[in-house]
């Protein structure tokens, strides 16, 4: 359960607040004086902090400042009766993440809270690199031992004490965020502040607000001076996702920020110094856009100063298996079930669907299953049709495939079941196609087709594991394929 603790000498407040969260599970904690609430933060060890600028025997500012000494993460939001810039500024230089106002608006607590919430979330659980068979109990896990997550894992080591930019590239759903966390963790910016920013979830109105704040009288509705996300990040860490989506003018705004460290608020004059480490993603080709003049070349220099590639999960092998195993035992204790494993039968098909969702999907899809199973197996009825319509053609495909018919009747059926990724599937069916042609021919020797192939040994067995290539069955069919 999430806490809150409130230090402010009007009841009313302290009523407003425990009234505002009473449906949101949240536990509130309140204190009317500084010392009260400094031993009530020092044990229960809160989620978020609203304080009072003005105390009986101190003030807000000061008590931050303590506060900071012991917990810098802690996500402050200071409650003030006039919008004093003096003041604000003060706040802000202590990381503040937001101040509000007298009188009080419930929604406006709520949605404080509920971010605040999320950002300490961010910054306190760990993200553990799993590649043994110990599982953490505590915090979220990159689950993965194949190569290419390996060399994630290595990359993440070599940069995240390095005081750079960094851009993470993926599809949808294979964990940036996590990738970024991780980076963060590692770095020397670990005790400061961490947000995370969805680029394509705003307008770019709202995304250049969101980034950058705005002064009161800015547009229509700006009631009062907004602290934007670099603001409230200076000398942490700010992860924006999906960068690919940002308008030429956020764009623009961004690069001045990296080259110089300084902005200006919507509709604001001052300019604002911070220090901000930023580490981006996308899933976007950002070549082609900047091709098509839909982003710029500096920025994007700028922002890739260090690329990490975090890989699909159709290419990560027996990752796939050691994700099932992961989320099964997490789900059980989520949902209080007893699900002892998945069946061979439906093993088979979920290591054979392409995941175009990634992780993403294989969450949604396990939690789904297990939901609507009663027994203590997963079986293939659990699953989605389209896992159980597509699961089997591409993971075990016919060694003896070897027609033009064939692969015409592949595309067929992937076009009956409305593949959103029909290029990537046929580059894996020819892949594993000739792959197999080739091991057939020299019995197995690995070796030998990689020299026909004119690969390395190493990349024929990575791609042997990826594709799902049994050797042995290449073998046994020697006598019978055509």
């Amino acid at each position: 359960m999430s806490k809150v603790l409130v230090i402010d000498d009007d009841r009313a407040v302290l009523r407003l607040v425990q009234k505002a969260l009473e449906d949101s599970g949240a536990e509130v904690l309140t204190a009317e004086n500084a010392t009260d609430g400094l031993a009530k933060l020092k044990v229960e060890n809160p989620d978020v902090l609203l304080l009072d600028i003005m105390l009986p025997e101190t003030t807000g500012i000061e008590l931050a400042k303590e506060i900071r000494d012991f917990d810098a993460k802690l996500p402050v939001i200071f409650i003030t009766v006039s919008e004093d810039s003096s003041v604000t500024i003060e706040a802000m230089k202590l990381g503040a993440y937001d101040y509000v106002i007298k009188p009080l608006g419930v929604e406006q607590i709520q949605d404080l809270i509920e971010r605040g919430i999320e950002t300490r979330r961010l910054m306190q659980a760990p993200v553990h690199l799993h590649e043994t068979d110990d599982v953490p109990k505590d915090g979220d896990v990159l689950v993965g031992r194949s190569p290419k997550m390996l060399e994630v894992y290595k990359q993440i080591g070599r940069v995240a004490a390095q005081d750079v930019a960094i851009l993470i590239r993926g599809e949808s759903g294979t964990g940036k965020e996590l990738i970024a966390r991780a980076i963060y963790q590692h770095s020397h910016r670990n005790n400061n502040c961490f947000l995370a920013v969805n680029c394509a979830a705003l307008s770019d109105t709202l995304l250049e607000s969101e980034l950058f704040g705005y002064e009161k009288g800015a547009f229509t509705g700006a009631d009062r001076k907004h602290v934007g996300k670099f603001e409230q990040c200076s000398n942490g860490t700010i992860f924006l996702d999906e960068v690919g989506d940002m308008s030429p003018l956020t764009q623009s705004k961004v690069l001045r920020l990296l080259q110089e460290q300084s902005f200006e608020r919507v509709g604001g004059s001052e300019t604002i110094q911070v220090d901000v480490r930023i580490i981006s993603a996308t899933n976007r080709e950002l070549e082609q856009m900047i091709e098509d003049n839909d982003y710029r070349l500096d920025l994007f220099h700028r922002l890739n100063v260090f690329e990490i590639h975090l890989p699909p999960l159709r290419e990560r092998g027996d990752d796939i298996t050691l994700l099932l195993e992961h989320f099964l035992a997490r789900f059980n204790h989520k949902l209080n079930k007893r699900v002892a494993g998945i069946s061979d039968e439906a093993m088979e098909l979920l290591l054979g669907y392409r995941w175009p969702g990634n992780i993403r999907e294989l969450q949604s899809v396990l939690l789904n299953a297990m939901l609507m199973t009663t027994g203590p197996v997963l079986v293939p009825e659990c699953f989605p049709k389209e896992i159980q319509a597509s699961g089997q053609p591409l993971g075990s495909l016919p060694v003896s495939a070897s027609s033009a018919t064939d692969f015409v009747c592949f595309i067929r059926e992937r076009e009956d079941t409305d593949s959103g990724d029909l290029y990537a599937e046929s580059v894996e069916w020819m892949e594993r196609l000739l792959l197999s042609r080739v091991l057939k021919k020299h019995e197995g020797n690995q070796s030998k087709a990689a020299e026909q192939l004119g690969i390395t040994r190493g990349s024929l067995r990575n791609k042997i594991k990826a594709l799902g290539i049994s050797i042995n069955q290449i073998v046994d069919a020697e006598g019978t394929s055509s």
